[in-house]
């Protein structure tokens, strides 16, 4: 497994932008593909994007696509990205970064088996 740490959530205004980042740590060495995923208050975790290992592939949600990016450090690869722009409110929530073995990503988040903390996104009106 891998350990990882999310930064750069806070408070921005609807339209603003917003860049999170993802260390990873531990066995890095090994292949990972990872995802973020976001969780508002009383609703389901939700995928939002992923990335594959070699960072070639991406997915979106519907909700996020052609606003949000991610992206990954081209060599070391340890560092994941997610680039938010053109946010609303309805884009506040917990944001968590999760890793899982392999090349593949997944949509799915039983299927990342290392999870962040989590990092706040609140986008006021």
């Amino acid at each position: 497994q891998v350990q990882l740490v999310e930064s750069g959530g806070g408070l921005v205004q609807a339209g603003g932008s917003l860049r999170l980042s993802c260390a990873a740590s531990g066995r890095t060495s090994s292949a990972y593909a990872m995802g973020w995923f976001r969780q508002a208050p009383g609703e389901e975790r939700e995928f939002v994007a992923a990335i594959t290992w070699s960072g070639a592939s991406t997915d979106y949600a519907d909700s996020v696509k052609g606003r949000f990016t991610i992206s990954r450090e081209r060599n070391a690869k340890n560092t994941v990205y997610l680039q938010m722009n053109t946010l609303t409110p309805e884009d506040t929530a917990v944001y968590y970064c999760a890793a899982r073995p392999g090349y593949y990503s997944s949509r799915y988040s039983s299927n990342y088996n290392s999870w962040g903390q989590g990092t706040q996104v609140t986008v006021s009106s």
